[in-house]
């Protein structure tokens, strides 16, 4: 059998509740030869029983820790034990679809992209309402010299029933992290992805970085994947779930950007900083008001629920910085890659 020339590295997101589904859906749907690593990142009980028989029927590798990942950790741990031509990251919570690996593969080989991305959808029912066609991420400069980002997503809301024969394969400046083919030597330019980037604006980082040191990005809409976001599902959910969509680790990636880019604290920047906590509130703190209050909007238990969220949120960032010097795992140099594999008609 051809060696794979692609390795699929699959990491947590904000919940394990869509662990089975998404993983099936990856091997139900991919005819394309592929190697599979699986960072599995201080996931329940029973999840952890079925991801080792799983690997053990698929053989696929994985990477287990004891703690909660941020994305980008997790990605480079994933990152580190790959030595294929090139790399998928997917979440955890991703349903792809029939033909999806191929033709990101096929857009790569074709146009020489060093990134591409799928369609994107998003929630249920899947593959019909997009999320992401494409986009913007670069910055500008006013004429007082101050630097800003730009961040534009294309085709969000549409119908991709509607718009998909619209769709042709473009060059563009954005891949979410959802899922997005990667040509690994990039990573030898540079490096492993900013983990001080904790759990927002990530792409956006990595994309500039890319197209900064001579890379491009394609936007490939042969190739449909949804994902399928929160609420928790389960209790087991929810500590991670309060961890990933974090005030301190919000703060922290939006600080980081502004650092590294040299960007202005404009009105972009505002906006996130006044939107802190909105997913904790939405998919958690909602959702238990309404069901205890018979469906009735109770403002003083919302008030006091907020209050109480900003301190125990404080209380889980607090302790996982604490605890996280002590379990992280060291990565070791980024890995050089062989010399051009086998053309693809050959695979």
């Amino acid at each position: 059998m051809t060696e794979p020339i692609v390795t699929i590295i699959v990491v947590p997101r904000e919940r394990f509740s869509c662990t089975q589904e998404s993983l099936e859906s990856i091997y139900e749907h991919t005819d394309f030869p592929f190697k599979l690593i699986y960072v599995d990142g201080n996931s329940p009980a029973k999840v952890r029983r079925y991801l080792e028989a799983k690997a053990q029927e698929k053989n696929f590798e994985i990477i287990r820790t004891n703690y909660y990942l941020s994305p980008n950790h997790a990605r480079n741990i994933g990152l580190s034990h790959v030595d294929t031509k090139y790399l998928v990251f997917v979440d955890n919570d991703v349903i792809v679809s029939p033909g999806w690996l191929k033709a990101l593969v096929t857009c790569a080989e074709e146009t020489e992209a060093t990134v591409v991305g799928p369609l994107m959808c998003e929630k249920k029912p899947i593959h019909q309402r997009v999320h992401f066609a494409g986009g913007e991420s670069h910055i500008v400069t006013d004429i007082k010299g101050k630097r800003h980002l730009r961040e534009k997503m294309y085709k969000q809301g549409h119908n991709a029933r509607e718009l998909r024969p619209q769709l042709k394969r473009t060059e563009t400046e954005l891949a979410e992290f959802h899922c997005t083919l990667v040509r690994t030597q990039i990573f030898e330019r540079i490096g492993y992805l900013d983990e001080a980037m904790f759990n927002t604006k990530e792409h956006l980082d990595f994309c500039m970085s890319v197209v900064q040191v001579g890379g491009t990005v394609y936007f490939e809409p042969d190739s449909l994947v949804t994902y399928v976001p929160g609420p928790p599902l389960e209790w087991t959910d929810l500590h991670f779930y309060m961890l990933r969509w974090s005030d301190a680790w919000t703060l922290g990636s939006l600080q980081r950007i502004r650092e590294k880019w040299d960007l202005s604290e404009d009105g972009y920047f505002q906006t996130k900083y006044k939107k802190l906590g909105v997913r904790r509130i939405a998919t958690i703190i909602k959702p238990f008001v309404r069901q205890v209050s018979f469906g009735f909007e109770n403002k003083p238990l919302k008030r006091f629920l907020k209050k109480l969220d900003k301190k125990l949120n404080r209380f889980l960032t607090n302790r996982y910085a604490k605890i996280l010097p002590q379990r992280k795992l060291e990565l070791p140099p980024i890995k050089s890659q062989p010399s051009p594999t086998p053309e693809l008609s050959k695979v």
